[in-house]
């Protein structure tokens, strides 16, 4: 069950009477080389168009968008938890699916998707092999483990008995492999503190970093054992791949894009360290710039590449910097998205191999960024 507060914005999950956890959802939004696709629409981000319908409006049709594709997700999930062959039983894309519903107010064991949110977690816990890696198949295996991860990590104060135990003792194997990997001797020494593909790789780029810092941070939070040294280095190597005046890279010394740029952002954010004050918030001045740097790269049509991924993180870093920044990108996805959702409540692929279920837990994660309901994107 969840409540929201009307004054905060924020949203109150109560599990009980000594179970009650207040967390804050920064949710994501872009692209990485973006072209049209799918008979994409266009909606330009910033300014107000003269056929701009009512703020109000849109948010009910948003409010109305985000549960049809809950419900298209909970009719297409498999008996075992997963989302069908392929990338549907990919544990990266089951985690997600996932998160859309807990950001959401869906809690495991609980309303009309407690049994989706359990099928799933219990897929994600049947599936950590015995090095205590969380994958199954498709994509770079260290991407799966940071998502399924940071996953776990944000549903264990919303679990009991059981299952709670099972999560835990899950979460604790998969953080220690990322301690591990990270701690892997790199072939240079800009790579330090990062993460790449495979838990033995000997260098690093920022978007596995993302994930597996997140999934860090939100295991701290939960209670796990994450030393403070881990999260210091797996920043420095963030700042490693900034770039003065703005924007951050895939890796130390290649240009910046709008996907690692938010990446960046939203991993300096999280992690706290360093802060400038400004307008009575606290801010790293590279995540400044930063925002400086995406609002002169905005995104104008849905599709293409990999926008879904850059999706995502665009509109948590537009969530965390708050003011003109969130502003400016909000209004115009968000007409971007109700404009290109489908009949059954999914949304386009932008590459066939991941599929709908990745899509539209992406859409609704960044959709959803306004209940304020996952831990990790607290502001």
């Amino acid at each position: 069950m969840f409540k929201h507060d009307l004054q905060s914005g924020c949203g109150t999950l109560e599990r009980g009477p000594t179970r009650t956890a207040l967390v804050t959802v920064c949710i994501l939004t872009t692209v990485w080389g973006v072209r049209p696709a799918f008979g994409a629409q266009e909606a330009p981000l910033g300014g107000k168009p003269k056929d701009m319908p009512d703020r109000r409006d849109v948010e009910v049709e948003c409010d109305l968008a985000i549960e049809k594709a809950l419900a298209y997700l909970a009719a297409s999930q498999q008996k075992d938890g997963a989302w069908g062959p392929g990338f549907g039983s990919n544990t990266a894309v089951v985690s997600l699916a996932v998160m859309a519903f807990l950001a959401k107010g869906h809690v495991p064991d609980e309303g009309p998707y407690g049994e989706v949110v359990n099928r799933g977690v219990d897929f994600v816990l049947s599936k950590q092999q015995n090095n205590g890696l969380i994958f199954t198949q498709g994509g770079g295996p260290m991407y799966s483990h940071g998502i399924s991860t940071l996953m776990l990590a944000e549903v264990v104060g919303m679990t009991s008995g059981e299952r709670e135990r099972r999560v835990r003792e899950t979460l604790a194997r998969a953080v220690k492999l990322i301690l591990d990997a990270q701690r892997i001797k790199q072939a240079d020494t800009r790579f330090g503190g990062g993460w790449r593909y495979q838990h033995t790789s000997k260098d690093s780029d920022l978007s596995v970093t993302g994930w597996c810092l997140m999934a860090l941070k939100a295991a701290k939070n939960a209670g796990a054992v994450v030393p403070v040294e881990a999260i210091n280095e797996a920043i420095a190597y963030v700042k490693r791949s900034y770039h003065q005046g703005g924007g951050f890279s895939y890796q130390p010394g290649a240009g910046p894009s709008v996907a690692m740029t938010s990446t960046g952002v939203l991993c300096l954010q999280i992690a706290g360290y360093h802060l400038l004050q400004e307008r009575g918030k606290r801010f790293h001045a590279e995540a400044l710039a930063s925002g400086e740097w995406l609002l002169k790269h905005p995104v104008r049509q849905y599709g293409g590449g990999h926008f879904h991924y850059a999706a995502y993180y665009i509109a948590q870093a537009m969530w965390q910097l708050g003011g003109k920044y969130w502003e400016s990108w909000q209004p115009g996805f968000e007409r971007l998205a109700l404009a290109n959702q489908n009949a059954d409540g999914s949304w386009p692929v932008s590459y066939q191999q991941a599929g709908p279920t990745f899509s539209t837990s992406m859409m609704v994660l960044a959709l959803a960024v306004k209940y304020c309901y996952l831990p990790i994107y607290q502001r």
